[in-house]
């Protein structure tokens, strides 16, 4: 067997961007075929190893060895503000695809002799089911089968980060570039993305500060630390254990590893004193009982925060009672919510792109106003509340301990400074103005500030977007001790399976409990694809396409949207009729007393007889406005049918 030379390598490099040093006489090699995870923390340099071999940047010292010929696809990070169409946009990833295209065209205008030629070079790279490659990248990432026609200028940002993506996934590359791949993506997209790499055939390099995300694709990790790049053989779990071994040999990590891996068997023991036998809890267990071995790989992490929950607790904290949710009567998303939150809740919500996770969670803080039904807070409620738009309204121009100051204004230099150090900010990080800092520094000040003000409910809408995992193992731990109640979003499925013990589905305008782990939940996801994916044969005999299936599922949740005020309606009457039925049973037991029927109380008899035809004839129009919601009811149910 010939063995084949690396297709990177990197001898005695040296990278430099401005005044630091970023990477100092390194060596690496990385074969064909390697799935790599470069992990680092922020600012170590990652991204700019990616454009040295982009060819966008120059190293300084030492050699960069590739294949001149390699086709390398990478995932552009720019927000692109193209009028192109979403699949003319996926499509432009293929550049052998377009050109063909182009001369084909030119070809066929000119009825070039080339053109059986040209044909059977598209028929080569796989061109004539170029359109449905694209259709299935973008169903994968979420897009709706209606997106592939819309302007790319059209999507918000993170959804244009997602059309990068399909766009490099498009390019039949034998190298492919990932960073930070899953930022914009939920966790249905990010476990198709995991199907899609792990079928890939060529080389990948990925940035990602994903553990399981990392997990599930790589099978070699670089780890950039130090300036220096080292290799470790597996993925990011087996890269855990090996740095904690090398780790553990020094007696001062050694002594604060014992104090970590004592905090974590504290929370393990109880946690598992009041854990039920429901699936997830199990599961959540197992995950725990591997922290000991994962605290000793972050011993040197900077991090140290945690969220104190405050003093006063009111049960339950928050009420939703039979509400309906959304952005107006036309666009209702989720119907007939109701939810009680009390200390100590720790829940997770799982549901497909859209489903409207961030519709409840927005509805609970009360940022969004119920189209119906009742919100209700306990006396004590203190929410802390993070999602990414939060980010974006921090003032670019104060720094972090102006933030901290505005929001304690009693707090000492001394307090405020210690508290900052927890969130990784000191020295002239905590006083130079924010406006340069990268989103996870952003969302890091974010966390801090919801941390000051001590809240005893949590919602949590994708906070470790951008964070990298050093951060993201001192969110998990901080989350871990906390005493109030969260609801946590993310596509981060080691933060949610150490974090909470119950999980809520949000599908199809419903939010019920899921009975199962996060396995569960991978298996849910891939028979909903299954069945988006496969054709179906109606009772007529006709095939009907995934859109076609979710557009009668749209129009099936609106039709059962109209049953819930036909069924309260029928409640209400039927309470109507209960009520009238006790007061006639009570006038009939009075007109049975023979006394009344003497000359003194006619009068009495007059009024307890007009109070009878009174109630009957309201019974009697009431029954009829029963039978007639009663028989719309029946019919709307006999049209889901």
């Amino acid at each position: 067997m010939i063995d084949l030379p690396p297709m990177i390598r990197l001898e005695q490099l040296s990278l430099q961007r401005g005044a630091q040093r970023l990477i100092d006489h390194a060596d690496l090699n990385i074969h064909f075929g390697w799935k790599v995870a470069l992990i680092g923390a922020n600012g170590v340099g990652k991204s700019s190893l990616f454009k040295l071999i982009l060819g966008e940047l120059s190293q300084d010292t030492g050699e960069l060895h590739k294949p001149a010929s390699s086709k390398i696809s990478n995932m552009a990070q720019e927000v692109s503000s193209s009028d192109r169409c979403a699949l003319d946009y996926v499509l432009d990833g293929d550049k052998e695809l377009r050109q063909l295209q182009s001369k084909l065209a030119i070809a066929e205008k000119e009825h070039s002799p080339e053109l059986g030629e040209l044909y059977a070079q598209l028929d080569a790279i796989d061109g004539y089911r170029a359109e449905a490659r694209a259709h299935t990248l973008l169903n994968g990432l979420g897009f709706a089968a209606n997106d592939a026609n819309k302007p790319v200028q059209s999507f918000s940002g993170g959804w244009r980060i997602r059309l990068n993506l399909a766009q490099a996934l498009m390019c039949r590359s034998e190298l492919l570039l990932l960073d930070e791949p899953t930022n914009h993506l939920d966790l249905d997209a990010t476990i198709w993305l995991e199907q899609w790499l792990n079928q890939y055939p060529g080389t990948l390099i990925l940035i990602s500060h994903d553990r399981a995300f990392v997990d599930a694709t790589a099978n070699q990790v670089v780890h950039l630390y130090q300036q220096q790049l080292a290799l470790y053989k597996g993925n990011y779990s087996a890269f855990e254990r090996m740095r904690a071994e090398r780790l553990a040999q020094q007696q001062a990590a050694y002594d604060k590893q014992q104090a970590q891996i004592a905090h974590i068997e504290s929370f393990v023991r109880r946690f598992k004193a009041k854990a039920s036998k429901a699936k997830q809890a199990q599961s959540r267990i197992k995950e725990l009982e591997r922290m000991e071995m994962i605290s000793a790989a972050h011993i040197d992490s900077p991090f140290s925060f945690r969220f104190d929950c405050s003093d006063k607790l009111s049960s339950p904290l928050l009420n939703l009672y039979n509400t309906e949710l959304g952005y107006s009567e036309q666009s209702k998303i989720l119907n007939g919510v109701s939810l009680s939150l009390v200390p100590g809740q720790r829940i997770g919500l799982l549901g497909r792109n859209g489903a409207g996770k961030s519709t409840l969670v927005k509805s609970l803080v009360g940022d969004l106003p119920l189209l119906s039904g009742e919100r209700s807070c306990g006396e004590h409620l203190k929410i802390g509340y993070f999602a990414q738009h939060q980010l974006e309204a921090l003032d670019m121009t104060a720094s972090v301990m102006l933030h901290l100051q505005r929001i304690a204004p009693k707090a000492t230099e001394a307090q405020l400074r210690s508290f900052a150090g927890s969130f990784g900010f000191s020295g002239d990080d905590a006083l130079d103005p924010i406006g340069r800092f990268s989103g996870g520094e952003k969302a890091r000040l974010a966390l801090a500030l919801i941390a000051w003000h001590k809240p005893n409910l949590l919602l949590l809408d994708e906070p470790t977007n951008h964070l990298d995992l050093e951060v993201r193992h001192a969110l998990t731990l901080a989350l871990q001790d906390f005493e109030g109640s969260i609801i946590l979003v993310s596509h981060d499925r080691h933060l949610l399976a150490n974090t909470v013990d119950q999980f809520l589905l949000v599908a199809e305008g419903n939010v019920t409990e899921f009975e199962g782990d996060l396995d569960d939940y991978h298996r849910w996801l891939a028979s909903q694809r299954q069945e988006d994916s496969s054709p179906v044969i109606t009772s007529e005999g006709r095939s009907q396409s995934a859109a076609d299936r979710k557009e009668q599922k749209r129009i099936e949740a609106e039709k059962r949207s109209k049953l819930r005020p036909l069924r309260k309606a029928l409640e209400k009457l039927d309470a109507q009729m209960e009520k009238l039925g006790q007061s006639l049973e009570s006038l009939e037991t009075q007109l049975a007393d023979t006394d009344l029927y003497t000359d003194q109380r006619k009068d009495e008899l007059k009024a307890l007889l007009n109070q009878q035809a009174e109630a009957k004839s309201k019974l009697e129009g009431i029954e009829l406005e029963w039978f007639e919601t009663q028989e719309q009811l029946e019919a709307l149910e006999q049209e889901l049918v």
